[in-house]
Parts: C-alpha cells; structure tokens; sequence
C-alpha cells in the first residue's frame, strides 16, 4: 500500500477520517522529520519530544494545510517549530547549555554516514573530528540559527525550502547562518556539509 498514495492524497485522506493514512505518511518521512529534530534539540529525549509534539500538531491540524507548500515541507515546518519552541520553554524554565555528551551521541541518528564502513582509520579519524567541531559549532548556536543551519547546511534543502519551513523570508535563513556563522568562529560550521545526512 505504501508509495500508492501522493503525500498530499494522504494527508486528503487523513482529514477525510482515514485511520491509517496519517500513519504511512509519517513513516515515509520519519528519519529526516527525526534527523531535523535531533540536530535541533541536541540530544535524543528533547528531540523525541519535538517530533512527538510537532507530529501531534500536524495530525490535529492537517485540515489547515493549504497546499502553498508540499506536505513534507509543512511537515518539517511543524516539526522544526515545536523544536523551536521547546528550546524557547526549555531556557525560560532553565538556562542549561545543551549536554557535554552530544559527542557520545553523535553515533545515533542520521549523523552517521552509510559509507564510514569503507572508509581508513585516518579517514574515520578525520570524519570524526568533523562531526566534533559541527556539534560544538552547533551548541554555541541559538535555536533559530541552528534550525536553519541544520536544515541546508546539514540536511541539504535550499534557502527557498528552509525559508518555507520556518516560515520566514530567504533573506533571513541567509542572514542567519552568515550570522551563524561569524557567531561560531565560521570554520567549525564549515564542515556541516561532510557530516550531512547522505
């Protein structure tokens, strides 16, 4: 049954009271929906509440959707917002820094390439102290700065599509992560693009 339906006849299907047409959606889009969330929030647990929360929003309010974008890029859009907005909650209750152990971590969710497996030991070496510099980049970073860093730097959409995403103008995604990156010493963030999802 998967792959018969467009995204946009689900989500039809899904307001219609189809009980299982959310569903396949959201599995068709999970690992990026997961992989935006994990390098938003910075750790698992925040990042498997982000997405709880925004899939939450987006089955309650699938009948909103007005087709200016494609589902998927609405889906990240909610997503990428209840992240945001946990972050924003997250430092009004606390002003915690995000946790030491992102590196421990690093291993987990889309950070890991496919292809580490064929790669040398200084090649390895080499991959892992990239994605060290991107997560200590990524923590000096406010929530804004890295939704839209992580969503082109990172997960390879454009400045059109993130803009849509996060719901602002392609300016400001530009702006945010020149400021991004002038903000995290730029070199760091510079490497972003080897540790993308591939």
């Amino acid at each position: 049954m998967s792959g018969e339906h467009s995204d946009a006849e689900l989500l039809a299907r899904h307001v219609a009271g189809d009980p299982d047409a959310f569903g396949e959606l959201f599995a068709r889009h999970r690992d990026r929906l997961w992989a935006v969330a994990l390098r938003t929030m910075g750790n698992p647990d925040d990042a498997a509440d982000g997405l709880q929360e925004g899939m939450i929003a987006a089955f309650r309010r699938a009948g909103s959707f007005r087709g200016d974008a494609a589902v998927t890029t609405w889906l990240h859009r909610v997503v990428v917002n209840a992240c945001l907005d946990r972050l924003r909650a997250m430092k009004v209750r606390r002003a915690e820094p995000l946790p030491d152990d992102l590196e421990e971590r690093a291993d987990r969710g889309s950070l890991v390439s496919s292809t580490d497996a064929g790669l040398d030991p200084a090649e390895l070496t080499v991959a892992d102290e990239r994605r060290r510099m991107v997560l200590a980049a990524l923590r000096s970073l406010t929530p804004d700065q890295r939704a839209a860093l992580v969503l082109v730097d990172m997960e390879g959409y454009s400045v059109a599509e993130a803009a849509q995403m996060l719901d602002v103008a392609e300016g400001t995604v530009k702006s945010t992560r020149t400021s991004a990156a002038r903000w995290s010493g730029g070199s760091d963030l510079s490497a972003a693009r080897t540790v993308r999802r591939r």
